[in-house]
């Protein structure tokens, strides 16, 4: 069982380490990457791997190891109903259910509106992007920028943004008005991030930009891409479903438990 928390706080500096600590943890059937949720000192991370579920004892392990960096409570990624069960086991409950969706990479559209590549200058202001496009809940920092983007094998970062002519009009501080985050791993592809400004909404950037990341996966072969969404965000399954996108009859869920 997880070993208890101690009762004196830790350390500063032991706590300054831990904000950027990582550990992956492996067992025969996979790994498991532990560390800070979204940049988190007191919430852990707990991401998995895997090609069958992991069993009860490495859960254990995980919630071990966190508890011994002094997390007083820990977040898992998205899991599918067959994971969730060890999890279950040892008292995580649902946090957050998403809506799982797929597109067979057929009758691709043409993205409507410009986008580049991104610029390592323009993360700070992505960032100021996506803390107003998600709950609080969903907030990424530079740690889990850099996640989505080595998620897979390959990616590819865009951005959208005004024109100078058309920036005016905004209210946003920045031209820049949405990312997204798109990856690939054999012939498989996954929409990793997608955020619009809340006052760019309805605009057609966030379809431009989930146009411009299929058919960057189309031209490397990839046969299938998968999207999960909150089932609250209503806004965001619709402009999945008008991209081509297909609703799963399975949901994935986030499950969280304290230490």
């Amino acid at each position: 069982m997880p070993i208890p928390p101690t009762n004196a706080p830790p350390a500063p500096w032991a706590r300054s380490l831990r904000s950027v600590k990582e550990q992956t943890l492996r067992w025969p059937g996979g790994w498991a990457r532990i560390g800070p949720w979204r940049g988190s000192q007191d919430i852990g991370y707990l991401s998995i791997g895997a090609e069958r579920p992991p069993t009860s004892a490495f859960v254990d392990r995980c919630l071990d190891a966190l508890s011994r960096d002094g997390y007083s409570s820990v977040v898992t990624s998205a899991l599918a109903p067959a994971e969730t069960l060890p999890f279950a086991d040892r008292d995580f409950g649902v946090r957050e259910r998403l809506h799982l969706l797929e597109h067979g990479m057929s009758g691709l559209e043409r993205p409507m509106l410009p986008s580049r590549r991104a610029r390592r200058s323009d993360r700070a202001p992505l960032l100021e992007i996506d803390a107003r496009a998600f709950d609080e809940f969903w907030h990424i920092d530079q740690l889990g920028l850099e996640h989505a983007l080595r998620a897979t094998p390959a990616s590819r970062f865009r951005v959208c943004e005004r024109r100078a002519s058309d920036a005016a009009r905004g209210e946003g501080r920045s031209a820049l008005v949405g990312y997204a985050i798109t990856g690939r791993s054999g012939l498989q592809g996954y929409l990793q991030r997608l955020a619009v400004a809340p006052e760019a909404h309805r605009q057609g950037w966030g379809a431009s930009l989930v146009a411009d990341g299929l058919r960057w996966l189309a031209r490397h072969g990839v046969v299938r891409t998968l999207v999960n969404t909150q089932i609250k965000n209503e806004a965001a399954l619709e402009l999945y479903k008008r991209s081509g996108f297909s609703l799963l009859p399975v949901n994935l869920v986030v499950m969280d438990r304290t230490l």
